[in-house]
C-alpha cells in the first residue's frame, strides 16, 4: 500500500485471506490485564485508565468482573456512569448472581463465559458437556431478557473438541448471543493453526467472531492477526500486553499492525498510544523493557553510526513508521557505536557549534566513555562538549541542602532547598523510602518554577558489597523535550538527586524561566 506514514515491504503473500474492512478493538486492560500478578488498581485509577482508553477511541472497554468484589462492582458502575463514547462491558459467568451483579452496574454489554474443553469440564468444573451447554444457554437467555448486548466466550476454546465447540457456538447464537469470542486461553496455537481454526469456526457460525489470545509462547499478536486474516472482526487486547501469566495480546502491536501492514481500519487515535502506555505503566507498576515494540524507549532510538546517518538522511531507512504516529519521537543517542553524523546532530540540538577538530574530540570522548560500559546520557554528552569547547557555564539549578529522615517508625520524609538562578526555593516530600521521598521533595520544589516531570528511573550497582556504588539514569521531560541524565555516587539518594538535577539543567535554557 502507498502511505507516507509507513515504510513497509512491497512483498505480498498469495495466501487467501478474509480480511474485514474494520476490526473492533475490545480492550480488557481493566479486567484481564488486572489479573496479572502484582497488578491492582484503585477505583480512581480504573476510572483514569477508562477515560484514557476513551481518548484513545477504544470502542469497547471491559471494565471488570463485578461479582469478584464490592470494589470491582463499584468501579464498573462508576465507569459505566462516566458517559464515555466507548461501550462499557462487564464480565460474568452464565450464573444469575453474576449477571444480576453486572446488570446492577448499568452496563449495556455483558461478556458471558464458561469453559468448554474436556480438560476444564472434567478436572476443574467436574461436570458434563451437556450441563455446560445448558448453563451457557440459560446465561445468555437471562442476559438477553434484560436487554443488553451479549458476547459469549467458550473458555479454553482452542483445546475444545471442534464439533462440540461449534455446537455450543450455534446454540448460544440461536438464543441471542451477538458476538462469539474464541479464546486461546493458554496460548497453545501457532499462527497457522489459528488461521485454520478460525476459518473452520467462521464457516460454521453466523454472528461476528472475536479473538482472545494469550502470550504463553510469545505468539499472541501473531495469532490475533492470523484470526483476523481468517475473518474475525474483533480483537481482545490489553495495553502493554498485560494479562494472566505471560499476558494478553498487546493493543499497540495489533492496532499498528492492522493499520500499517493490512490497511484495516480500527478507529483508534494512534497518537494517544504512547501516552496511554505510559499511564498504564505508572498505575500498574509494570514497566516495559526498552526494546518493547512501538512503545519501548528504544523503539525509535538510534546510536550506531550507520543507522544514525541513514535516519538523518531519510527516517524510512531505519524507521518503518513515523514515531509521531504513535505519539513518540525519534531519538539519537551518544555511545561507543556513534558516528560523527550523529554527534554533530546532537550538538545542533544542544545549540552548540563545535569546530571539526572539537567534534572529533567530542566523538572520541564519547566512545571512550562508552567503552567503559557506561550509558552516555544527554547530560554526559553536554558535559563532554562543554569540557572540549571550554564553555564556562554554571548550572541554573543547584542543590543547596537536602535532608532525608527515615526509620522503622516514621514515614520517610525529605526537605530540599534549591538555588535557581541564585534564588532559593524550598519544598518537602514523603515517599515509600529515602530515594522516593527525596525525589518527591525535589519534584515539589521544581513545581514552583517549571513543569518538569520524571518519566523513567533506573539504578544499578556497579560495585559489589554493602558499599556498592550506584549508577542512576533518569529521563525527565519538559513539554515536548525529553532528556536523559545519569550520576554515579556511593550514596544512592545523592546519585538519584544529582541525576535528576542534571536532567533539569539540560531542560532549562539560559532564559529566565
Amino acid at each position: 500500500m502507498s502511505d507516507s506514514r509507513f515504510h513497509m515491504s512491497q512483498y505480498r503473500a498469495e495466501t487467501e485471506v478474509n480480511l474485514p474492512k474494520r476490526v473492533w478493538i475490545f480492550d480488557t486492560t481493566l479486567r484481564d490485564g488486572e489479573q496479572m500478578h502484582g497488578v491492582t488498581y484503585t477505583i480512581d485509577e480504573k476510572i483514569l485508565i477508562a477515560q484514557q482508553l476513551d481518548e484513545l477511541r477504544v470502542p469497547k472497554i471491559e471494565a471488570g468482573f463485578p461479582i469478584t468484589s464490592p470494589g470491582e462492582t463499584e468501579a464498573v458502575k462508576k465507569i459505566a456512569a462516566l458517559g464515555l463514547d466507548a461501550q462499557v462491558v462487564a464480565l460474568a459467568r452464565p450464573l444469575k448472581d453474576d449477571i444480576d451483579r453486572a446488570l446492577d452496574c448499568d452496563v449495556p454489554y455483558i461478556h458471558v463465559f464458561i469453559s468448554t474443553s474436556d480438560l476444564h469440564i472434567d478436572t476443574m468444573m467436574k461436570t458434563t458437556r451437556e450441563d455446560v451447554l445448558n448453563q451457557a444457554v440459560e446465561g445468555v437467555e437471562y442476559a438477553k431478557d434484560h436487554g443488553v448486548f451479549v458476547e459469549f466466550s467458550p473458555q479454553d476454546a482452542t483445546r475444545t473438541d471442534m464439533d462440540y465447540l461449534i455446537e455450543v457456538c450455534n446454540t448460544v447464537e440461536d438464543v441471542g448471543a451477538e458476538m462469539l469470542n474464541i479464546p486461546d486461553t493458554v496460548g497453545v496455537l501457532t499462527p497457522r493453526m489459528t488461521f485454520e481454526f478460525f476459518k473452520e469456526v467462521k464457516a460454521a457460525t453466523r454472528v461476528p467472531l472475536s479473538a482472545h489470545a494469550h502470550n504463553d509462547l510469545g505468539q499472541a499478536t501473531a495469532n490475533t492477526l492470523a484470526s483476523i486474516e481468517a475473518g474475525a472482526e474483533q480483537a481482545h487486547v490489553c495495553v502493554n500486553g498485560l494479562g494472566e501469566r505471560a499476558g494478553n495480546t498487546s493493543l499497540e502491536e495489533v492496532v499498528i499492525s492492522l493499520i500499517a501492514q493490512y490497511g484495516v481500519e480500527t478507529g483508534i487515535n494512534t497518537r494517544k498510544i504512547a501516552e496511554t502506555s505510559a499511564l498504564v505503566e505508572r498505575l500498574s507498576s509494570v514497566y516495559m523493557s526498552a526494546n518493547t515494540p512501538i512503545i519501548g524507549d528504544n523503539a525509535f532510538s538510534h546510536e550506531a553510526g550507520i543507522h544514525v546517518h541513514g535516519v538523518l538522511s531519510n527516517s524510512g531507512n531505519y524507521e518503518i513508521l513515523r514515531p509521531e504516529f504513535v505519539g513518540k519521537t525519534s531519538r539519537i543517542h551518544a555511545g561507543k557505536h556513534a558516528g560523527r553524523h550523529g554527534i554533530s546532530s546532537m550538538m545542533e540540538d544542544l545549540g552548540l557549534e563545535p569546530t571539526r577538530e572539537q567534534l572529533k574530540a567530542i566523538a572520541d570522548s564519547v566512545k571512550k566513555l562508552g567503552d567503559t560500559g557506561k550509558i552516555v546520557s544527554d547530560s554526559d554528552l553536554y558535559a563532554i562538549a562543554k569540557n572540549v569547547m571550554d564553555i564556562q557555564e554554571e548550572d541554573r539549578v543547584q542543590l543547596k541542602q537536602l535532608l532525608v529522615v527515615t526509620g522503622n517508625t516514621i514515614t520517610p520524609t525529605a526537605s530540599a532547598t534549591l538555588l535557581v538562578d541564585g534564588e532559593e526555593y524550598k519544598g518537602s516530600g514523603v515517599g515509600n523510602g529515602p530515594i522516593d521521598s527525596a525525589i518527591n521533595a525535589i519534584r515539589n520544589v521544581v513545581n514552583g518554577f517549571a513543569n518538569i516531570t520524571l518519566e523513567k528511573f533506573s539504578m544499578k550497582a556497579i560495585t559489589g558489597g554493602t558499599d556498592a556504588v550506584a549508577d542512576v539514569t533518569v529521563a525527565v521531560r519538559r513539554e515536548e523535550k525529553l532528556v536523559t541524565a545519569s550520576s554515579v555516587n556511593g550514596d544512592t539518594v545523592m546519585a538519584s538527586v544529582e541525576a535528576i538535577l542534571k536532567g533539569m539543567n539540560r531542560l532549562l535554557d539560559k532564559k529566565k524561566t
